[in-house]
């Protein structure tokens, strides 16, 4: 009998443990929390999948939120020794549509409209910049 009451009594603290740990996974935050409305307009992701990868997004943010911004881009993915950037414009219709691979990422009559400028490096060293072409 008393091996019984520990059996369920282990069952029972395994299916709490299981469904605790589901809850959390399931209860991360994400970009849907943010305050304020973001929106990808545009992506690049180089094809070296042996290498370090480089992701460049192209990003509409009406506000200047430059918190919210700094988290939108800690919630970009990112690959170790690979490189993240994200870049912020106001305007929608001031956006690139497509971006390089080469510095300046982007054509140049886009960058006054550039509000603010997200990189997380191949170590893991975060920058954000506000008008960085300024």
């Amino acid at each position: 009998m008393a091996s019984r009451k520990l059996f369920y009594g282990l069952l029972l603290a395994v299916a709490v443990l299981v469904v605790w740990i589901m809850v959390d996974s399931l209860s991360q935050p994400g970009i849907g929390d943010l305050q304020g409305e973001f929106s990808e307009v545009a992506f690049y992701r180089n094809e070296n999948n042996t290498g370090p990868i480089i992701r460049i997004f192209a990003v509409h943010s009406p506000d200047s939120l430059w918190e919210e911004m700094e988290k939108y881009g800690n919630y970009m993915p990112h690959t170790k020794y690979g490189n993240t950037k994200v870049f912020f414009f106001k305007d929608l219709d001031k956006i690139p549509a497509e971006l390089f691979p080469e510095s300046p990422y982007f054509d140049r009559i886009f960058a006054p409209n550039c509000i603010a400028y997200y990189e997380k490096t191949a170590m893991g060293q975060v920058s954000f910049v506000k008008y960085p072409f300024k």
